[in-house]
């Protein structure tokens, strides 16, 4: 059986200025990281059994519009020199999110002395440093213009941390603020939400005590509020301390439907949770965005669902290198929070209610909005398009009008494409003024693609092609402080 092209290994580093088909608008100086699984295997090392298991590798793309004769894009790659990729070639890795059996003392070394840090979800900006973030509270430091790898980022003092960290920090764009969540597994476990200002100072703001953890990959943040999303696929902590070998870690997860989808909403300021509604049994990765309405009396968040967590067995290698994907196609759905208490009366009155409304059920993945809008209402949502049923990857990148429901298409430049990021046309009003930025690979040149696309009509404007073919990856982060030394 061929291997499905975007789940390859790439071990091929490079560096190189690449010349820019079309033409880049000249406010697009920054610099866009993503982040994803680079490698599945090391050459005479261990290998992993599951994308979110494979081994990190950072990409950058600095736009340089206007330099010598043309715009050029300056390119790298390269993979995070960690403790698990280290591990990998030696041949000694143990074992990651859905990669081999453990026992109790690498649980307990993993836990209490050197967290797992094969972070490969997303990079972020944290103060004055660029770190790679997966779920875990070890954190990366990576050089944002070599890209090498410089050391660790561990948590310190007195605020309540915990064994997991949510891999996506929400930031409030009005702040800089970064707000995060850790789950500390204990009797009885605790949610861990703090919040950590540009300047590097960091708080506690509040915990959530639950009997059984669930597994929560992001979470949502509007001005006033925290909100977790308890989806029912729930651990019990004390599996941890059973002898012998064990499952992956994300196999001991059990899928609990019945106990339904619990809204958690937390005051920001004074850690009080405000809300925690139940509604049916649904699971999901990213939050897209949150904000408030009517008054501070309606909290709103869109979440992508999927109907349950078969989603995270579907994406076993051998699964996806199968074609077999049914199971990661998304529905961009809007929930409601409706409060009282400390936020007022309820409209309807009673308890704080939730309800769903759906904005898009025909398939998506990894969707995003314009950083201008995290906290505040959005019009539009940027993500990749999935066919229904699914045997293939995603063939397109569309925009969604949550207003109108309209929805524009944009699939040419190759066969699958990737995450699509909106980078916002500086001092403008209007949302949807920028430009997106998407990969995709083009299986017949055996290449991956930079494409740059108008934020508005949704056409291209721009194309960069990579000296090589690029795995699928999972985000991207645009940094515009990070710009091309002449």
């Amino acid at each position: 059986m061929t291997a499905h092209p975007g789940f390859h290994s790439l071990h091929e580093e490079t560096a190189a200025s690449l010349d820019v088909r079309g033409t880049l608008p000249e406010w697009l100086t920054g610099t866009l990281i993503r982040n994803g699984p680079g490698s599945f295997s090391v050459p005479g090392g261990s290998s992993v059994d599951h994308w979110f298991d494979g081994f990190a590798m950072l990409y950058r793309f600095t736009f340089d519009p206007g330099s010598g004769d043309g715009d050029t894009v300056h390119y790298r790659n390269r993979s995070l020199r960690t403790d698990a990729y280290d591990a990998a070639r030696d041949g000694a890795f143990e074992g990651g999110f859905a990669t081999g059996e453990t026992t109790l003392r690498s649980r307990l070394a993993t836990f209490l002395r050197a967290p797992y840090d094969n972070t490969n979800i997303i990079a972020e900006r944290i103060g004055g440093e660029y770190v790679a973030l997966t779920e875990s509270p070890r954190r990366v430091r990576f050089d944002p213009g070599t890209l090498d790898t410089t050391g660790h980022v561990e948590y310190g003092g007195d605020v309540p941390t915990g064994q997991l960290s949510c891999a996506h920090l929400k930031r409030d764009p009005a702040t800089g603020t970064l707000v995060n969540v850790d789950t500390e597994f204990g009797r009885p476990s605790q949610y861990h939400v703090h919040a950590t200002t540009p300047a590097g100072d960091r708080r506690h703001v509040g915990s959530v005590t639950t009997d059984r953890p669930a597994y929560m990959h992001s979470f949502a943040l509007t001005p006033r509020y925290v909100v977790l999303t308890e989806f029912p696929l729930r651990l019990d902590p004390l599996r941890f301390l059973k002898p012998g070998r064990q499952a992956p870690f994300i196999e001991q997860f059990e899928w609990e439907p019945d106990r339904g989808t619990r809204v958690v909403v937390m005051d920001r300021t004074t850690g009080e949770i405000v809300a925690e509604p139940v509604t049916d049994a649904v699971f999901g990765f990213h939050h897209l965005n949150a904000f408030e309405r009517a008054g501070g009396t309606e909290l709103v968040f869109d979440l992508e669902t999927v109907p349950d967590a078969t989603t995270i067995d579907s994406l076993y290698l051998e699964n996806l290198r199968a074609g077999e994907m049914g199971a990661i196609v998304g529905r961009i759905e809007r929930f409601v929070v409706r409060l009282n208490g400390a936020s007022g009366p309820s409209q309807s009155g009673g308890d704080p209610t939730v309800s769903r409304e759906m904005l898009y059920a025909d398939g998506s993945a990894l969707p995003t909005v314009a950083p201008t809008r995290w906290c505040r209402p959005h019009r539009y949502v940027y993500a990749m398009g999935m066919d229904t049923p699914v045997t293939e990857w995603a063939r397109r990148v569309c925009k969604l009008d949550t207003q109108s429901g309209d929805v524009q298409a944009f699939d040419d430049g190759g066969e699958y494409f990737g995450e699509p990021i909106f980078v916002p046309a500086p001092g403008t009003d209007s949302e949807d003024d920028g430009v997106v930025l998407t990969v995709a690979l083009d299986t017949e040149v055996d290449r991956s693609r930079l494409l740059v696309l108008d934020g508005s009509s949704f056409r291209e404007r721009a194309r960069v092609t990579f000296p090589h073919a690029a795995p699928f990856d999972f985000h991207g982060r645009y940094f515009p402080e990070i710009r091309a030394s002449r």
